[in-house]
């Protein structure tokens, strides 16, 4: 009984945290494509980066590429 209950708190646990990854993923990528200090190339490469990284390259871009000058 208590095993059961463990296994759904847990279950729920790993969908938030799925969720709140899609959810940080997808302001990411909308924050990269409408940063008004990136180049276009830029842009174009933190899209691609934040895309197929899905949340590393959200993560990357937020720690490294949020507060980028354009060159």
């Amino acid at each position: 009984m208590i095993s059961g209950g463990i296994g759904i708190l847990f279950g729920l646990f790993v969908l938030l945290f799925c969720v709140l990854l899609f959810v940080f993923w997808i302001w990411m990528l909308v924050d990269c494509i409408m940063n008004p200090r990136l180049s276009g190339t830029q842009r174009i490469v933190w899209v691609l980066v934040v895309f197929f990284l899905h949340a590393l390259g959200g993560l990357i871009y937020f720690l490294a590429g949020r507060n980028q000058v354009a060159a």
